[in-house]
């Protein structure tokens, strides 16, 4: 009977001791636990689900860390100059009016080798001494020139011989390009057009102008060179690399564009996927206008300022699709 009394007493300061939380405004621990994981729980699950807006405009919940972890990359709607350009292929070239090789004046034996393939050297620096054969004392082989050694044709204890060039040294900051044109568009391409290299490094494109047309071809190439002069200062441009080209025809300012890999097709409509708020994207319908290249204008269903999945946006279409899908499950 006393252990009875005891239960019951227990009971009732657990049922008080409730209603003393919900009368103060207070949640058991282990409910608000509860509550906690069944939220994210939730949240997750409306992860990747996909809505419909008023307009019928597909959106999905996608965060900014999956996009990325994706390779998805955002950028916003802007004005952009379009270009009609023809492309070209070119090779990366030292510019041969700073180019100086570097002959012993007298034949010798190389006693001392100071300067190697890539290092940089002030006009007068010493690049090596050699015994002449003549009078048999020693003299220096200076550079002439400030650049970078581009090569060195002798070794240490050899005979340097006065036909042929020891080291050869080349002023880098300025680069040749030489463009391969086809007969067929040389008519097309005169000196002081505009012209965008893309080295193919990641950076952004470089612009020049053609200073010099060849006044012939090659046999074995069936084109002629078109080359600019371009500054290097960065050190962005080695010679011997191939780049790629594009000779600006027109250009146009467009208010509103995107870039190319930003356009998909879902359900027959041309979308862009615009990022609403910080975990929404809508697969925005848009008009597209002229593009180049590299963008498309944007003629309705977007505003300059807006942010949206600019590359590998086929990223957002999958996740849309497997949205979907669940969805009808």
């Amino acid at each position: 009977m006393k252990a009875f009394t005891i239960i019951a007493l227990a009971v009732a300061v657990l049922a008080v001791a409730g209603v003393g939380y919900r009368m103060l405004g207070l949640t058991d621990p282990g409910v608000h636990a509860w509550r906690e994981d069944h939220d994210h729980a939730a949240d997750e699950h409306r992860r990747g689900h996909v809505e419909e807006d008023e307009h019928g405009a597909k959106r999905i919940l996608i965060s900014d860390v999956k996009l990325a972890a994706a390779g998805a990359v955002l950028a916003e709607a802007g004005e952009v100059t379009l270009s009609d350009t023809l492309s070209f292929n070119g090779v990366l070239r030292a510019n041969q009016e700073t180019v100086v090789q570097v002959t012993p004046r007298f034949p010798g034996i190389v006693r001392s080798i100071r300067k190697r393939i890539g290092d940089t050297v002030a006009s007068n620096d010493l690049l090596a001494s050699i015994e002449s054969n003549q009078s048999l004392t020693v003299y220096d082989l200076k550079a002439p020139i400030r650049g970078t050694v581009i090569d060195r044709q002798i070794s240490l204890g050899e005979y340097a011989s006065e036909q042929k060039p020891a080291f050869v040294v080349a002023d880098l900051s300025t680069i040749w390009v030489d463009l391969s044109i086809y007969r067929q568009d040389l008519k097309r391409v005169r000196t002081g057009d505009e012209v965008l290299i893309d080295p193919d490094d990641g950076g952004a494109d470089i612009k020049g102008h053609i200073s010099y047309v060849a006044p012939i071809g090659s046999i074995d190439t069936q084109t002629a060179i078109a080359r600019l002069v371009l500054t290097n200062t960065d050190g962005r441009l080695r010679p011997g690399l191939f780049v790629t080209a594009r000779l600006v025809l027109t250009k146009r300012s467009v208010p509103v564009a995107v870039r190319a890999g930003a356009i998909q097709t879902l359900d027959n409509k041309t979308v862009v996927f615009v990022r609403e708020d910080k975990d929404k994207i809508e697969a925005r319908p848009v008009e597209v206008g002229e593009s180049d290249a590299r963008f498309v204008e944007i003629r309705a269903g977007m505003a300059a300022g807006e942010p949206y999945v600019a590359e590998n946006s086929f990223v957002v279409k999958a996740e849309m699709g497997k949205g979907e899908g669940e969805h009808e499950h």
